[in-house]
C-alpha cells in the first residue's frame, strides 16, 4: 500500500508564499509522474502542476510565474512553492502519484488534502 502524505497549507495574506509538502511512503517500486491539484466546494478538481519522473514541467495557466513544482527523488517528495499567491488560490489542494508498485503494475493515489487559504 501506498500513502501519500502532504503538509504546509495554512492561512496566508495576498502576495504571501507557502511551499507544499508532499511525502510518498509504501510498497513503491518507483514513481512516476507526481503532481498538485486543487480544488473547491461545488467545483471540479483542477490541475495546478505535474512534474514527470523524467523532468519537465506543467502548470495550469492561472499559476504560472508564481508557482513552482519540484521533486527530491532520493526522499519520494514533491514540493509546490507558490509565491505571490492570490485570494482565488484558496482551495484543498491535494498531492496525486503515478506509483508503480511492481513491475507490470502503476497505480495513482492520492493525499488526503491540505487547506490553503489566501485572505485579501
Amino acid at each position: 500500500q501506498v500513502q501519500l502524505v502532504e503538509s504546509g497549507g495554512g492561512l496566508v495574506q495576498a502576495g504571501g508564499s507557502l511551499r507544499l509538502s508532499c511525502a510518498a511512503s509504501g510498497s513503491i517500486f518507483s514513481l512516476n509522474a507526481m503532481g498538485w491539484y486543487r480544488q473547491n466546494p461545488g467545483k471540479q478538481r483542477e490541475m495546478v502542476a505535474v512534474i514527470p519522473s523524467g523532468g519537465g514541467t506543467n502548470y495550469a495557466d492561472s499559476v504560472k510565474g508564481r508557482f513552482t513544482i519540484s521533486r527530491d527523488n532520493a526522499k519520494n517528495t514533491v514540493y509546490l512553492q507558490m509565491n505571490s499567491l492570490k485570494p482565488e488560490d484558496t482551495a484543498v489542494y491535494y498531492c496525486n502519484a503515478l506509483v508503480r508498485v511492481h513491475t507490470f503494475t502503476t497505480v495513482e493515489v492520492w493525499g488526503q488534502g491540505t487547506l490553503v487559504t489566501v485572505s485579501s
